[in-house]
């Protein structure tokens, strides 16, 4: 077993910084928004990490997107800012549907632009009334004479009303389908989603009649869940991987804090109650960070197969920032309670996480069940 990363991997690695550290001084701000903010876009363009959300043929950098390659770039950019590391999660979580099952003009048109950050991609799942149960979706896609017509609303969309085209998933006939639909199409009306804790670009999206030519689906009907799993199966584990980098943020400030905040004539670092959480929190912070590169070793061999480990990664890594962050606010007393300062913003980053991109509860089920299969 080696647990050295390969030079490609530390290359990109040293790309990751270099972005998180042309965002830092407008991190803040950035994180604070609900649009897309300019300045962090035009430094993710110039970073050119973008070409690692799409395969080689169509201008990216490996022959596939490779999960630990995202996985290990999110770690440093969540690190910084959570407004940066939503902007290039969602190149690849909004456009992947394409790559693996868009017809080769739908490829040819739009992959090209996402990895240069000139087109951005969403991914619209969520309903109203709709979360984790994808099965119960309302919205609708009917064919008639070679065109397709799409009904329904989406809810808390990210990247929503900035993104460039939407892969929305919707029922036809008997099942589940998936269809490219271009932001400026007619019938399209997107409005803000009420401000969540840790602000982030979401949007409403209504489908009013929205016609479409049959080309748009993506793949044959009724191979839309297979895309969504498909997508999760690659990007999962890069929750995990940005989980990690927030609490090694978290941490870190934990740390400058207590080695220089004197109380009871010593560091607080050197008070046993103190040492005790910081010790915790780098245990755990090291354990979910093995079990995520872990998972996402295995997620770019076969992606698919290793989805019961991304979620265990995911889950395991997204639970141990929220206790990691809590620990570093509570070492850090009054100072992590300031407003807009780095600890406070991380703190509020943490909690969403065990939500999106697979419930802790709903991924404890589905870890359950593979490993009753595993032992029968």
């Amino acid at each position: 077993m080696n647990f050295d990363l390969e030079p490609k991997y530390l290359a990109i690695q040293g790309q990751a910084r270099d972005l998180a550290r042309a965002v830092e001084p407008i991190a803040s701000q950035a994180d604070e928004m609900s649009e897309l903010h300019p300045g962090v876009l035009a430094a993710l363009r110039q970073s050119g990490l973008s070409d690692l959300m799409v395969p080689s043929a169509y201008g990216g950098r490996f022959e596939r997107p490779d999960p630990l390659a995202i996985c290990l770039v999110r770690e440093i950019l969540m690190g910084t800012s959570s407004h940066l590391d939503s902007l290039f999660a969602l190149q690849g979580i909004g456009s992947y549907a394409i790559s693996v099952g868009g017809s080769e003009a739908q490829r040819a048109e739009w992959l090209p632009k996402i990895a240069k950050a000139e087109a951005l991609g969403a991914l619209a799942l969520t309903e109203e009334d709709v979360g984790s149960d994808l099965k119960r979706v309302a919205t609708e896609l009917t064919e008639a004479d070679g065109i397709l017509k799409l009904n329904g609303s989406k809810s808390f969309i990210s990247n929503g009303g900035a993104a460039d085209f939407y892969l929305t998933f919707a029922k036809e006939q008997a099942g589940y389908s998936m269809v490219l639909v271009p932001a400026s199409v007619k019938g399209l009306a997107t409005s803000p989603t009420p401000v969540i804790m840790a602000p982030h670009v979401l949007a409403e999206l209504r489908f009013r009649n929205v016609e479409l030519p049959a080309s748009a689906r993506l793949g044959e009907p009724g191979r839309g869940l297979d895309l969504v799993l498909a997508t999760l199966a690659v990007f999962r584990v890069s929750v995990a991987g940005a989980a990690c980098g927030l609490a090694r943020a978290a941490l870190e400030e934990a740390v400058r804090h207590t080695r220089t905040r004197i109380q009871f004539g010593r560091p607080l670092a050197k008070l046993g109650p103190v040492a005790q959480m910081l010790a915790d929190s780098w245990t755990e912070l090291e354990m979910a960070q093995l079990l995520t590169y872990r998972a996402a070793s295995y997620a770019v061999h076969d992606a698919a197969a290793a989805l019961p480990h991304s979620s265990m990664a995911k889950l395991a890594a997204t639970e141990a920032a929220c206790k990691i962050v809590d620990r570093c606010v509570q070492m850090m007393g009054r100072f992590g309670l300031i407003r807009n300062s780095k600890i406070e913003r991380l703190y509020r980053q943490a909690r969403p996480m065990r939500i999106y991109e697979g419930a802790s509860e709903v991924l404890r089920l589905g870890i359950a069940k593979q490993l009753t299969e595993e032992v029968r």
